[in-house]
């Protein structure tokens, strides 16, 4: 059976203020294509399928057509909620959509009710496994605490014994929502510490012959029948190095394993750019990030004046800007308040104007300035206080 494994779509995302919109429609496109020519036989979704839990009407759209694109293949689908999803919202209408050959797992309680599937080999149980929220779901594990280990442990233990009593010889494949220890995270994936420890291992999913894994947006395998496919799309600079892709999976009839990835379209490169402005606008070896997003990390002692719009004249996609000037001192540890203990109020505002603009030193009228200013709150305050009196 061939399977096409994709997650983490996260319609509606912007990238730095830029929409994505159009790049995510030709993401499904590329899928729905890949679908048709490469002769499918299911798709497995991940999760995440939006960015937020109410989805604007853009992202709606896109995921309704592409639905209905899949449907008319006569291609079975398989989704799962994610964290960033509202399982109960994506889940409208399940039941109906089903169907269709469409599979909405949005409900823990279905955990061991898989979607049954069969080739010349035999039969082949889905089982879907949404995003588990610890605190919102131990009860309906049995559970009197425990973070994602247990609760997808749980889960699991469920789908086992289901499996148990299927027919002998029947493969099963596993979509779950999680950070799997391991795994290499990003920058752009939503934190699920809260509720206990956010990793789980990977032999909660012993048993099962291909587990399909979301969460992840850097396609990663971390055994022949575990893997991420990662995010079709790059949604943070963290991502600069991946290669967006879906695993095209080939579950053989003795349950093993044969996955190759499959590149998705790409709108625009990414590139990380650091040293000072000059040398950034001026060396010829980064002409070829000049239709890139770019993220750059100027180093220059001093703040340049306007470095945005220097740099959008020779890399007009410049989306975000971080400065690191060199020499400057690091900042001593412990809480905010422990630094500036025992310091008066112009020298925390000193303090304050060094750091935004390291490497220059205020000078004598700016020093009056910062002087004349607090004095005057300062008077003001004991006006007001006295007033009150």
């Amino acid at each position: 059976m061939r399977l096409l494994h994709t997650s983490d779509w996260h319609l509606g995302r912007n990238f730095h203020r830029e929409s994505l919109h159009e790049a995510q429609r030709a993401f499904l496109d590329h899928l729905v294509e890949t679908v048709r020519s490469e002769r499918v036989d299911a798709v497995l979704v991940a999760g995440d399928v939006y960015d937020r839990a109410l989805p604007g009407l853009e992202a709606v759209a896109l995921f309704d057509d592409v639905l209905v694109r899949l449907a008319g293949l006569g291609v079975p689908t398989v989704f799962i909620s994610g964290n960033h999803d509202s399982a109960r919202r994506l889940g409208v209408g399940s039941r109906l959509i089903d169907r269709a050959g469409i599979h909405l797992r949005t409900d823990p309680d279905g955990c061991a009710d898989p979607v049954l599937l069969a080739d010349e080999h035999g039969p082949v149980a889905v089982y879907g496994l949404p995003y588990l929220e610890p605190a919102l779901v131990r009860e309906r594990f049995g559970l009197d605490r425990g973070g994602h280990d247990r609760v997808l442990g749980a889960a699991m233990d469920a789908v086992r014994a289901d499996l148990a009593g299927r027919p002998a010889g029947t493969r099963a494949v596993v979509l779950a929502h999680a950070f799997v220890t391991g795994g290499e995270a990003s920058d752009s994936e939503r934190d699920i510490t809260v509720g206990g420890v956010a990793s789980v291992p990977a032999s909660v999913f012993d048993g099962v012959h291909y587990a399909a894994l979301g969460h992840l947006h850097g396609c990663q395998t971390l055994a022949p029948h575990l893997r991420y496919s990662g995010s079709p799309l790059a949604y943070s600079f963290s991502e600069a190095d991946h290669r967006k892709t879906m695993w095209m999976v080939d579950l053989a009839a003795d349950g093993s394993v044969a996955a190759e990835r499959v590149d998705c379209p790409v709108p625009r490169p990414l590139a990380r750019l650091r040293g000072r402005l000059a040398e950034l606008l001026e060396d010829p070896a980064l002409a070829r990030h000049e239709e890139s997003w770019v993220q750059a990390t100027l180093t220059d002692p001093v703040r340049p004046a306007g470095p945005m719009e220097e740099l959008r004249r020779r890399f007009p996609h410049t989306l975000q800007l971080l400065f690191e000037p060199e020499g400057a001192p690091e900042e001593g540890g412990g809480s905010y308040a422990a630094r500036v203990s025992g310091r008066t109020d112009l020298e925390i505002a000193e303090g304050f104007v060094r750091h935004v603009r390291p490497g220059r030193e205020l000078d004598t009228v700016e020093h009056g300035w910062l002087a004349a200013g607090l004095e005057h709150v300062r008077q003001a305050g004991d006006r007001e206080r006295e007033a009150v009196r």
